[in-house]
């Protein structure tokens, strides 16, 4: 691996100086909550009070904010987190796609009136995967909101796109001949494992309930056709990563890309190309797959915390 502006040697400074972070015996509470956007319920996780910093915390797919549910108690002592699920994920109602629209810019602005039905102004986004694409559009509606990003295995460059998207781009080109293969694969529990473990070779750290909560939800009634939506859809988030490159560009927030090395979907290089955009970010590469909480959550804790402090929001 090539070496990284977020060495080994500073990566451990950082650990080491944020030890005492959230540690698991004084672990904040987490409140499970609902608010209806656009007749929608959403259900969210809020943790610490609102006179704190606020991180907003944006989940990947196929989660929902429980993939943050552990670094809401070890952070909630210090910051103010809020976590939605999106329309069709989680525990928030899954309207079907013939009376909701399921597209990247709907669920960015479904979040956006999540926040004012919540009441956060401004905040560090947090993005994991599907996040980044919620995230950014977020972004660039409300620049005045974020005060900076954080970026967990969610790519923004094409140079972060692994070989699995060869297979996505012979949908986007000709759905009605792969949008069965694709579903049916999607909805795998091979799929879901997969995702999470990556080629990571410590299979044997990862709980797999991890991966049969979310195969549970993936097989509900109806929830084929919603994935379905967003797979196809995705496709223009590509074509949308110069205009947030331009963004992050632009704006130059503070930032702190955390990425798990062994993402089949999302590589290394779409980590290191944030330093194109953004020479300032902080960039830590973990020994971790596509969701880096998995296995490193006191890592992703300690940057945070430390990236949380180092700019004071």
């Amino acid at each position: 691996m090539r070496n990284t502006p977020f060495t080994t040697l500073a990566l451990a400074g950082t650990l080491l100086a944020a030890t005492a972070v959230g540690s698991p015996a004084v672990a904040a509470s987490v409140s499970y909550r609902t608010v209806t956007v656009e007749g929608v319920k959403i259900a969210y996780r809020e943790a610490g009070s609102k006179d704190k910093p606020t991180i907003l915390l944006l989940h990947g797919v196929p989660s929902s904010s429980r993939m943050y549910d552990a670094l809401m108690r070890r952070l909630g002592d210090r910051y103010h987190l809020v976590a939605p699920d999106y329309p069709g994920f989680g525990n928030s109602d899954a309207p079907a796609p013939a009376s909701f629209s399921y597209t990247f810019e709907h669920l960015a602005d479904v979040v956006g009136k999540f926040t004012d039905a919540v009441g956060v102004k401004k905040y560090v986004l947090f993005m994991q995967d599907y996040g980044a694409p919620v995230g950014m559009r977020l972004a660039a509606k409300r620049p005045t909101a974020v005060l900076g990003t954080i970026f967990q295995n969610g790519n923004v460059y094409s140079e972060g796109l692994g070989a699995i998207w060869e297979k996505r781009r012979a949908f986007w080109s000709d759905r009605d001949a792969h949008e069965e293969e694709v579903r049916r694969a999607h909805l795998l529990v091979e799929t879901t494992r997969a995702r999470h473990i990556g080629s990571d070779p410590n299979v044997e750290a990862y709980d797999p309930d991890l991966w049969m909560d979310e195969y549970a939800y993936l097989n509900r009634p109806g929830e084929a056709a919603i994935q379905s939506e967003l797979i196809f859809d995705y496709q223009n988030n590509l074509t949308a990563y110069p205009t947030w490159q331009q963004w992050l560009k632009q704006h130059q927030l503070p930032a702190l890309v955390v990425w798990g090395k062994y993402d089949l979907a999302f590589t290394v290089a779409g980590a290191e190309t944030f330093k194109r955009d953004l020479p300032k970010a902080k960039i830590a590469i973990l020994d971790a797959g596509h969701f880096a909480m998995d296995t490193k959550l006191d890592d992703v804790v300690s940057l945070t915390d430390a990236f949380m402090r180092e700019h004071r929001f």
